[in-house]
């Protein structure tokens, strides 16, 4: 069986197409301009745009910070501060040999914040991105002062059959080489609810970190070494900010149950779903993310109460539902979180308002 999956991995890796030229990849076209600076020894390629509060992208698995380019300039048009940066391992950024344990991510995110004298931020994150900034909340709250995470990983997360090949010791290093342009499109699409939305365009400036030479290298010490079930349940309450978590409805890659899991553990959260998107929300549907993001920064981040997403019951913890049960027992009940962000139809999701310092039902009906 070995054999084949190697032969395989050795034709893939010689068809690989024309990446794009530097002078095309992202933010190229725009009115952004990509920085570099070294951090904690990493040279980190990266996004400063905007004043105001400072809002840090954190992008997820294979991508860079072209994962946020439909996002970036709504964000800063809005009043704020926006960085966005290509990862260690990811994008035009260092690719050493060692450092992508979730530890290593965590300290190079506050490692960033220090190296442009940030005393704090409000962290957006989207898959792995979402746990790395999840337990930068947990290690570091006085460095954050808010919290999104979309479709972020963290309780766990599927993934194909080549990233798991990766990870063997004889075949591993021959299958980091699977990157043709192909696969790379093959693995975008999966992230969409419609993968027809996924443009050429969109498959170049992925494909494009993807020739790099110390990319195989880069992808199979993440997938050795970081966990995308790291965030233990019992941890989740030690996350003291605003949080708003968004999930695409028909997202491939980690369930919704996963996500209303990491909502109910936040005591300050808000979960909502937004409908016709996949696992890269962010991209399928920018509009409505954006929407979302700025309402969150500008009305929900200073009032958002001490909320407990609630889904179906076969997707709550049990002290979950006893909660639910009692509340429901009181004649108190949940109302949609879309009364207080005020979403369209197309975004679902719920909440029971909790007060602070235990599981105690509160009136949902106002603030």
């Amino acid at each position: 069986m070995t054999r084949p999956i190697s032969l395989l991995v050795l034709v893939a890796a010689a068809c690989r197409a024309a990446a794009l030229s530097p002078e095309m990849v992202f933010p190229a076209g725009t009115t952004l301009v990509a920085r570099e600076l070294v951090v904690d020894g990493t040279r980190l390629r990266y996004i400063d745009v905007g004043r105001g509060l400072p809002v840090f992208l954190l992008h997820g698995l294979g991508a860079s910070m072209y994962a946020w380019h439909k996002n970036i300039a709504s964000i800063a048009s809005a009043g704020f501060r926006v960085i966005a940066f290509d990862n260690r391992g990811f994008g035009f950024s260092d690719q050493p040999t060692t450092g992508y344990d979730n530890a290593a991510y965590t300290r190079l995110a506050v490692a960033l914040l220090d190296s442009l004298r940030l005393a704090d931020a409000v962290l957006v994150g989207h898959s792995m991105g979402g746990a790395i900034a999840a337990q930068v909340a947990i290690e570091h709250p006085q460095r954050v002062r808010g919290l999104v995470l979309i479709s972020s990983a963290g309780l766990g997360a599927w993934e194909p059959l080549l990233f798991r090949v990766i990870r063997w010791p004889m075949v591993g290093p021959l299958a980091a080489g699977l990157r043709g342009r192909g696969v790379t499109a093959r693995l975008l699409r999966s992230t969409y609810a419609d993968p027809r939305k996924v443009t050429e365009g969109d498959v170049d400036q992925y494909y494009a970190p993807v020739t790099r030479e110390g990319y195989g290298r880069a992808l199979r010490g993440v997938l050795r070494q970081f966990r995308t079930d790291a965030l233990k349940q019992s941890r989740l309450d030690l996350i003291a900010c605003p949080t708003l978590v968004l999930w695409g409805e028909h997202d491939r890659w980690i369930p919704l149950s996963l996500g209303r899991a990491l909502a109910a553990g936040i005591p300050r959260s808000a979960f909502l779903i937004v409908s016709h998107a996949g696992h890269s929300v962010q991209e399928e549907a920018p509009d409505e993310v954006n929407r979302l993001v700025i309402k969150f920064l500008t009305e929900g981040l200073p009032r958002v109460p001490s909320d407990l997403a609630l889904g179906p019951p076969s997707a709550l913890s049990s002290s979950t539902i006893r909660l639910r049960k009692r509340c429901e027992a009181q004649g108190l009940q949940s109302k949609s979180i879309t009364h207080h962000f005020g979403g369209p139809d197309g975004v679902r999701g719920a909440r029971l308002r909790r007060r602070e310092g235990g599981s105690h039902c509160a009136p949902g009906g106002g603030e």
